[in-house]
């Protein structure tokens, strides 16, 4: 595990406290501060930034409500981690709505523990860099606002640098766009690089196919963009670990949609559009938004579609901690050909899987 990063750790008990630093120490962590008292954790966080808050409650439900609502105002991207007794289990369930990074049963697991700390101190440089990176669109979209007027200044002066101005507009629509796709994937820590993982999987599966390089970048671009639409749904209902409910899969399967509503404005984006409304349909024609089939689907959405299933089964999720093993997910492919996925895309596929 990389030693960096910065721990609080909120216990009014010495022994626990005691116990858990040492833990962690052992780790190869570096920098871990410990209060007594949610007063003092408040205090410490406000004078030092940290990349993971545990908490060993030895309060009511309402102080740890208050006490994370006060911390999440210092830092937004703060992760918090509870420890509960083995006994408590039930109260995870009680705590479930909290936004909390994750739990940790006492006696601590050291696997468990250095997976969280290792894990939570990314995502959270990776939070913080997206906060940066919005400001930085605000920023942009300021500058842009500013381009726009010099903009029509300058066609009443001449048309010569029309087709200049045009590409860096295009350019900054474009970065920005990436940029909210990108923090999307960042939403939930089992998600991160995943439209970037689906983007590989699909060149990899168009160039077998000898597909033109033009298609093969408008496919890498829809990747990109592919989950777009998904800023459009609560976190609520993205992150949730148990089954979602009728009326929360009707709100998810809105996402295609919603994704090329955003792009359609776009006009250099037209070729995207329809593979960002298409991927989730199904070959047999039981997919969503339109319940397309068949050949009715573009040739794009359909590969789309099946890198998507693949590297999300692979990949841990909030529902379903442990990914699928390499042969369980290619199997699952297998059982779906000619229902959810097209028979062609499969074949190739399974000749391109170990290059995934």
């Amino acid at each position: 595990m990389d030693v960096f990063g910065r721990i609080l750790l909120i216990c009014d008990n010495q022994i626990y406290s005691a116990d858990i630093e040492a833990q962690i120490l052992n780790l190869g962590v570096c920098s871990i501060s410990i209060e007594s008292t949610a007063q003092a954790a408040v205090e410490s966080l406000k004078q030092s930034t940290q990349d993971l808050v545990f908490i060993k409650p030895g309060m009511g439900k309402g102080d740890l409500v208050s006490l994370i609502a006060q911390l999440k105002d210092i830092d937004p991207d703060c992760l918090i981690v509870v420890l509960l007794e083995e006994q408590d289990g039930a109260k995870a369930k009680d705590l479930a709505n909290l936004d909390i990074y994750d739990f940790l049963s006492i006696p601590i697991n050291t696997d468990k523990l250095e997976f969280i700390i290792d894990k939570g101190f990314k995502l959270h440089t990776l939070l913080t860099a997206n906060r940066k990176l919005f400001l930085g669109i605000k920023e942009s979209n300021q500058a842009l606002g500013k381009q726009n007027i010099l903009l029509v200044k300058r066609i009443e002066e001449s048309t010569i640098n029309l087709s200049r101005l045009y590409e860096d507009l295009r350019s900054t629509y474009m970065r920005t766009i990436k940029v909210l796709a990108q923090a999307i994937d960042a939403r939930d820590h089992y998600t991160h690089s995943h439209s970037e993982n689906v983007a590989r999987f699909v060149v990899e599966i168009a160039n077998y196919m000898k597909l033109p390089e033009k298609e093969i970048e408008l496919l890498r671009q829809a990747c990109e963009l592919h989950d777009l639409g998904k800023i459009g749904i609560e976190d609520s209902i993205l992150l949730k670990a148990a089954p979602l409910t009728a009326a929360e899969w009707e709100q998810v399967r809105k996402h295609p949609t919603i994704g090329a509503q955003i792009l359609e404005p776009l006009t250099f984006l037209n070729g995207v559009v329809d593979l960002v409304r298409q991927h989730h349909e199904h070959y047999d024609g039981s997919g969503y938004p339109e319940g397309r089939r068949g050949n009715d689907i573009l040739l794009g959405a359909r590969i789309i579609h099946i890198a998507d299933a693949y590297e999300a089964m692979r990949s841990a999720r909030s529902y379903r901690k442990k990914p699928l093993f390499k042969e369980e997910a290619i199997l699952e492919i297998k059982r779906n050909s000619g229902t959810q996925f097209d028979p062609r895309i499969v074949d190739v596929f399974l000749k391109v899987v170990d290059n995934l």
